[in-house]
């Protein structure tokens, strides 16, 4: 599997969590996508990139979150190809 990722020094792998266990209203930065290259570039074309921060707008199929004030709506196997660590309040 190809994939971007985008790491901070104090950031664990076992601080990440796929994007769709997120529950409505939380949040967390994009910290790495995994997929094939098609499946990453098409991530990436829709604005998701390492380092940002998304809000999980509604659970399940579909997954719809929220990016720069925009809302974006997964389908059931692309959310799992995100990994974000959770933001703390």
């Amino acid at each position: 599997m190809l994939g971007d990722i985008y790491f901070e020094a104090n950031t664990a792998m076992h601080d990440l969590v796929p994007l769709n266990l997120l529950g409505a209203g939380q949040s967390g930065y994009v910290r790495q996508i995994l997929g094939d290259e098609a499946q990453v570039h098409r991530l990436h074309e829709m604005g998701l990139h390492g380092g940002q921060l998304v809000e999980m707008v509604q659970r399940g199929v579909p997954c719809i979150i929220r990016l720069d004030g925009s809302k974006i709506c997964f389908r059931a196997d692309e959310g799992t190809n995100v990994l974000v660590q959770p933001a703390h309040s």
